[in-house]
């Protein structure tokens, strides 16, 4: 793949605001593989195709009469790409505790200023869940999950034959019931509105209480970090969605508000009925098909460009008071999900911070973000994976998942769908959330959404009004 850069790249504003004195986001990704890692083949694979993806991975940002742009460097791939040496000879259980305490320190860790914003981990231990680990660390002004993940499809092959990976599709939703009739136009506006007015509001000028998930405390983003994952049976999933009439998404966010409501009444019986709202990482670009090929992305007229188009979509989260069976979980979230889509809160949201950035420059806009982010209790970021096991540079992916780094926020929760499965991992601040109990609670959420349903027939119709489409998490 060539490109050709004539001059300096502007930053857009979102990468801007993703990279201030006030914020500074990154995505960590983690592959994890079947055999052990061959250290030369991984250099070959950074150096002729990674390096080659985007100009912007052999870039700096630099300021220039008060706007940022992107400045191509000479890159030296061993100042980006480190191995650590843990203690040898021990068992794979063992290297988990090393592995999960190498990537807490990564977390906290600032990238130099004078090398562009990313860098690679190989871990050559094997660990309970593979034979080695790769650790990708990507700023998030670099590009958005679906960019990433778009290269990331477009540049490894598949695990059983030299042909690409297919890219997973992202069907478009659909809504039921007659859109022609005037009143039901009026009925729907009148509520968008309501909703656009709610959704705004609450999440620019009020905040969440404090909570076993939520301190409130200023600075949690620069705290430690725990980096732990869950792996679920997608066709379970699967069979929940059919069973209830609902969607794979409506499945995973009941099933996640179900859990943190569990524990946190584990925690604290007063933090029942706490006011809660979990913002939803929404991709804004215009199309939303299926994955495209990074050369037609990072073309400058692309309908699905690379960059960072993404909003945060807030979704209040159900009481565990509110409801006696756990099903009521995933209607709701079914709902609101609904009712969140008709709002235009995201895009409102969008165009205040260009307007911020206009009067108070982007580190006025990166504070305006901050605060959305800080004012809330938890994110939820969701991308799809493909189905076929993929390799890269010849080592066959096991499992992948990722995280999302320097939000203000003491719980991050991420999803990933990869070879029949689901992966959910959880930042959680250390001395404030109990990983492995959050995991327990999620498991029992799941299970519990499972054992609901298995005497409900198959093609039951939960509810006619429910929305029938997927949403774009």
């Amino acid at each position: 793949m060539e490109y050709e850069v004539h001059g300096n790249e502007p930053v857009s504003p979102t990468g801007q605001c993703l990279n201030s004195s006030v914020l500074s986001m990154s995505i960590l990704g983690v592959l994890e593989f079947e055999i052990p890692i061959n250290e030369s083949k991984i250099l070959s694979f950074l150096q002729d195709v990674f390096l080659n993806i985007s100009p912007r991975f052999s870039s700096i940002m630099v300021d220039i009469n008060g706007e940022k742009q992107w400045k191509r460097v000479e890159v030296k791939l061993r100042d980006h790409v480190h191995v650590p040496i843990f203690p040898s000879g021990m068992s794979p259980k063992s290297y988990d505790d090393h592995f999960h305490d190498y990537i807490s320190n990564i977390i906290l860790e600032q990238y130099p200023k004078d090398k562009p914003l990313w860098e690679v981990h190989i871990i050559k231990y094997p660990t309970s869940s593979a034979a080695g680990n790769l650790i990708f660390k990507l700023h998030h002004a670099l590009g958005d999950g679906y960019s990433f993940m778009s290269a990331l499809l477009s540049c490894l092959q598949r695990a059983d034959n030299p042909l690409p990976l297919t890219l997973p599709s992202r069907q478009g939703s659909q809504r039921g019931g007659d859109s022609g009739s005037i009143f039901r136009w009026v009925s729907e506006t009148s509520a968008s509105v309501f909703d656009t007015l709610k959704d705004f509001s609450w999440n620019s000028l009020f905040q969440d209480d404090r909570t076993p998930i939520r301190s409130g405390n200023y600075g949690v983003e620069f705290l430690p970090m725990t980096v732990s994952s869950i792996t679920f049976s997608l066709d379970e999933i699967k069979l929940i969605k059919t069973k209830l009439n609902a969607t794979v998404n409506d499945v995973i966010s009941g099933a996640l508000f179900f859990a943190t409501r569990l524990y946190m009444q584990e925690k604290s019986q007063k933090s029942s009925t706490a006011s809660c709202t979990a913002l939803v990482l929404v991709n804004t670009r215009i199309t939303h098909g299926d994955y495209k090929p990074i050369k037609e992305i990072i073309k400058p007229d692309s309908e699905m460009p690379w960059g960072n188009r993404m909003a945060f979509m807030p979704v209040t989260m159900p009481k565990l008071t509110e409801f006696s069976n756990p099903l009521d979980f995933v209607f709701k979230a079914q709902k609101l999900i609904k009712r969140k889509r008709s709002s235009f809160a995201v895009y409102i949201n969008s165009k205040m911070s260009e307007i911020v950035k206009k009067i108070r420059g982007y580190e006025g806009a990166s504070r305006y973000m901050h605060s959305r982010l800080k004012n809330s209790s938890f994110m939820i970021s969701n991308m799809i994976g493909p189905t076929e096991q993929m390799a890269l540079a010849d080592h066959p992916v096991r499992g992948v998942y990722f995280m999302v780094l320097g939000i203000p926020q003491d719980l991050i929760i991420t999803v990933v769908s990869y070879m029949g499965k689901l992966r959910i991992a959880f930042g959680t601040q250390k001395g404030l959330i109990d990983p492995e109990k959050f995991k327990a609670c999620m498991e029992n959420a799941f299970k519990m959404i499972l054992e609901a349903t298995d005497n409900i027939p198959t093609q039951t119709v939960a509810d006619p009004g429910i929305f029938q489409g997927r949403c774009n998490i």
